[in-house]
């Protein structure tokens, strides 16, 4: 095993010997515990007569080594070790891979001074960096031999969350995979939805645009373009790839957003030639965390030029204490031998004083060094520090690990030759680190999901650019969301950004939809019209919505416009006329039963069965006012009441005049036996009150089962009918046919009776009355129908009010002709006349003789012969013929003896004509 390490610490010397570029040095503090940290003081390498030296020192991540410096001042001074110091070894990666794989040797050798002649001194336990993914990627391989921690403040890359590659890396950041989705809600909050990509062909940028362009999917963002930058500035393929980036970003009009994850130095070469170009002005660069605070990329260009600078940075640390410390900086270089990157800038700082202003060198040099403090390296470093002091605190706190059992990254055992393991990278896999009162974990993948913060570059002054300017955070904890930090943020951000437009498409207006232009990306899309009865409110709407059954929309339309209601209404020039007609059949109504009660007792009404009468009155009264209920806005209760209402007045209508019509014929029905019977069954009120329970049967089984209730069709795309909907048609059908089948008895009895005598001829007019309900109510079927609309109602108020006025007209009107301009037929004398005309044209039609009739004929007089206590019947052969005018009594005898006499002889007379002559009535006026 020692003949193995020998040859292992021998190859790494040739490493060193061969590969790698010369820098200045490092940094060195002694400590029982020595940490290892790996930055990039200088940005890039270059080639020199044939050797690699580091090239562009950056004063910013200068700044960052001295917060690590400063951190473990911090720890020995809080004692968070005890008895134990904490050390520091810091070198250099010049931002480059090899580079950084020969400083990282230094770290190794260290540990294995056993094998080398060298002074024992304690070993590199971990190490805090590097900055760059591809760095870290190549360093932890390295250290992970000797099975060193490495915490890096700054490597993001997605890669190194594989703990089957990496075991024993970690980080104070989170991974690009969060950065990537803080940059798509960017994006997303503004609704720039085509966008270019810069990045650097390294494992950064490759995860980072891997990240981007599969968490873009499903959220209506494109890519233009992807330009890949050469990693190594050095690579002859640069400016060839810097010339088609310019050319991408110019010829893609439509693209004001362009996202870069490249390296500072790389951002700096494309400035200078895009802004060469008046097209490549003015754009709005979202930067990744690479160059977020990366200033000196302008070199010495305002962000006029350039255009709008978004940057994602990582978590903001608290920087006062820091910024303290190098207030107090000794900026006396040779106070500071121990670290070659300060010593080297105080040194240039001195000399520049001293050829400008003598005398300002020590003040320029200090705000030089604040003016470089980046508040997210402050939080990522010193949590990488104190992560490493805490977990080693804690393994202390059981052993000397000051002298006798002196902490190592690994050991071997003698006897089983087998590595012995220390359990430092366990325990900052597990432990939780304390900072500025808050806890801190590593997640199982070695990552801290900080957060990130949102910067807007503020351009302070023709030389001074702010990039610290935080606007919004990004919570990686809370469901990844974006949050400004404040409204005056917000409003600041969006005063500059909000009239920026990157798509690839112009937006579609309301009123229109998105859809993907043929062979063009999501993004690139044409607007499409919404089509009738669709709408879209919202500008590159993906879809048109469609209108409810309650609205519609003409093509093209951004809302929905309520639809026309349709009825019957009551100020329509029809239904008014509807209702005048049914106003006055009302009306009428109510004057003929004045009329009536005024002449109670008159022949007329007493014949016609006065109160009879006044219910068939009452009932087409009813049957008006159901007329009403047919028009204006249908509701429910509407609905139900005007079917039920028309039903049962008219079947009371109609019952009362059924037994009207039976009367009628009771009375004229010669046939003694027949008539007796007849008598028994008649029974007017239990006629009518049985006639109208069984429409009431119908109409109650109609409303429990299928009630009427209101609907809506539709008539147009701009107007919906509400109508009542009877629900069963057959109920509807039964309640008619059932009022049919009364009117068609009526009418059968009434035919029955035509050729009653004149004063009793009501029966024509029933027979004409029912004539006239028949044909309508055959014609309402076919026409109902088929009549669609809001005037489907008029029809069947037209129908009731014609079968109204008929039966009004028929059965009322003829009786109150009588009785206000023919008072001389209202008369008892004048009804026996009639009587008497009747039976006497009966005998001669039924011998043929002809019988010269006398007195008033009058069609209006009812069956009901009407008589005083005075009046007597008496036969026909006691009557006195020689009786005049001036004595007490008249007779009315229709025929003489001799007539009968005649017509007994007469073989042609049958004999029951004769018996049904001889039973006619004859009446007699007593004084």
């Amino acid at each position: 095993m020692k003949r193995f390490f020998t040859f292992y610490i021998f190859s790494l010397v040739l490493l060193d010997q061969f590969f790698g570029a010369t820098g200045f040095g490092d940094a060195t503090a002694p400590g029982d515990i020595i940490i290892g940290g790996l930055f990039p003081i200088h940005e890039s390498v270059k080639e020199v007569n044939g050797t690699w030296i580091c090239d562009r020192f950056s004063t910013a991540r200068l700044v960052q080594s001295l917060i690590m410096v400063h951190a473990v001042e911090e720890v020995n001074k809080r004692q968070v070790l005890g008895n134990l110091t904490l050390g520091y070894r810091i070198v250099d990666s010049c931002s480059d891979v090899t580079t950084s794989l020969k400083k990282a040797l230094s770290f190794m050798r260290k540990n294995n001074t056993r094998c080398v002649a060298e002074q024992p001194s304690p070993p590199v336990l971990a190490v805090v960096g590097g900055y760059h993914s591809e760095i870290s990627i190549a360093v932890t391989r390295l250290l992970n031999l000797e099975n060193i921690p490495q915490i890096s403040y700054g490597a993001t890359s997605g890669f190194l969350s594989d703990k089957t590659r990496f075991p024993s890396f970690m980080r104070t950041v989170p991974e690009d995979d969060h950065q990537v989705r803080a940059i798509l809600n960017i994006l997303k909050n503004h609704q720039w939805t085509w966008v270019g990509i810069v990045t650097t062909d390294g494992d950064y940028g490759r995860y980072a645009v891997q990240r981007l362009q599969q968490h873009a999917k499903g959220t209506n963002i494109c890519f233009a373009f992807t330009s890949v930058l050469p990693d190594v500035l050095g690579d002859s393929q640069l400016q060839d790839s810097i010339s088609a980036t310019v050319k991408s970003i110019t010829e893609n009009e439509n693209v004001s957003v362009i996202v870069s994850f490249a390296k500072p130095n790389h951002m700096m070469y494309l400035f200078n030639h895009l802004l060469k170009e008046p097209k490549g002005k003015g754009k709005v660069w979202v930067a990744s965390d690479n160059w977020s605070q990366s200033p000196s990329i302008l070199s010495g260009k305002t962000l006029s030029e350039v255009g709008t600078i978004f940057g994602t940075t990582l978590k903001s640390g608290n920087s006062t204490t820091f910024e303290q410390y190098l207030k107090n900086v000794d900026v006396d270089p040779e106070h500071h031998r121990n670290n070659a990157f300060l010593y080297q800038f105080l040194k240039n700082q001195t000399q520049q004083g001293k050829r400008a202003k003598p005398g300002t060198a020590n003040d320029t040099a200090i705000e030089t060094l604040i003016n470089m403090i980046y508040p997210y390296a402050v939080f990522s470093v010193e949590l990488a520090v104190e992560a490493i002091a805490q977990a080693v605190a804690n393994l202390c706190i059981e052993r000397d690990c000051k002298t006798r059992e002196r902490l190592q990254p690994s050991e071997v055992n003698t006897l089983t030759h087998t590595y012995t393991f220390f359990q430092l990278r366990d325990a900052l896999r597990k432990g939780t680190f304390t900072m500025d009162g808050e806890n801190y974990t590593f997640n199982e993948n070695g990552d801290l999901n900080s957060g990130y913060d949102i910067i807007l570059w503020n351009q302070k002054s023709t030389t001074l650019v702010d990039v610290h300017n935080i606007v919004a955070t990004y919570s990686i904890k809370k469901n990844h969301t974006l949050t400004f930090i404040s409204p005056e943020k917000e409003q600041e951000v969006f005063s500059v950004t909000g009239d920026v437009i990157s798509s690839c498409s112009n937006k579609c207006a309301p009123g229109t939809r998105k859809q993907s232009a043929q062979g063009q990306p999501v993004c690139c899309y044409e607007c499409i019209p919404c089509p009738e009865n669709y709408f879209s409110n919202t500008s590159d709407s993906i879809d048109c919505y469609h209108c409810n059954r309650t609205q519609y929309s003409p093509m093209g339309s951004k809302t929905c416009i309520p639809k026309e209601i349709i009825f019957l209404r009551w100020n329509d020039k029809y239904h008014d006329t509807l209702l005048a007609f049914t106003a006055l059949g009302a009306l009428l109504t109510l004057v003929v039963g004045i009329i009536f009660i005024a002449r109670w007792n008159t022949p007329v009404v007493r014949a016609s069965v006065g109160p009879i009468c006044i219910l068939l009155l009452f009932s087409l009264l009813s049957t008006f006012v159901s007329v009403i209920l047919f028009g204006g806005k249908p509701k429910d209760e509407l609905c139900q009441a005007r079917q039920v209402l028309f039903g049962l007045s008219f079947t009371l209508c109609v019952s009362c005049i059924m037994v009207k019509s039976f009367k009628i014929i009771l009375a004229f029905e010669f046939d003694p036996s027949i008539k007796r019977v007849l008598k028994k069954l008649y029974k007017p009120y239990i006629i009518i009150a049985v006639c109208l329970s069984g429409q009431v049967i119908i109409c109650a089984l109609w409303l429990t089962l299928k009630s009427p209730k209101t609907k809506w069709d539709v008539l147009e795309n701009t107007k919906r009918l509400l109508s009542c909907d009877e629900k069963s048609y057959s109920a509807f059908g039964a309640m008619l046919c059932y009022i049919g089948v009364l009117c068609l008895i009526c009418f059968g009895v009434a035919f029955k009776g035509r050729k009653l005598p004149h004063s009793y001829n009501e029966s024509k007019f029933i027979t004409f009355a029912m004539l006239i309900y028949f044909i309508c109510w055959i014609i309402f079927g076919p026409v109902y129908v088929s009549v669609k609309g809001k005037y489907l109602p008029a029809v069947e108020m037209v129908v009731i009010l014609i079968s109204a006025y008929g039966i009004l007209f028929c059965q009322f009107f003829t009786k109150c002709y009588v009785i206000l301009f023919k008072k001389e037929a209202n008369t008892e004398r004048a009804f026996r006349q009639d009587v008497r005309n009747h039976s006497l044209g009966s005998i001669s039609e039924m011998n043929s003789y002809s019988v010269t009739s006398i007195g008033i004929q009058n069609p209006a007089f009812d069956v009901e012969l009407p008589m005083s206590n005075s009046m007597s019947f008496v036969p026909l052969t006691n009557q006195n013929p020689s009786m005049g005018s001036d004595q007490s009594s008249l007779s009315l005898s229709p025929v003489s003896n001799l007539q009968l006499t005649r017509l007994q002889n007469d073989d042609r007379f049958n004999k029951k004509h004769l018996k049904r002559y001889s039973s006619l009535p004859a009446v007699i006026c007593k004084s």
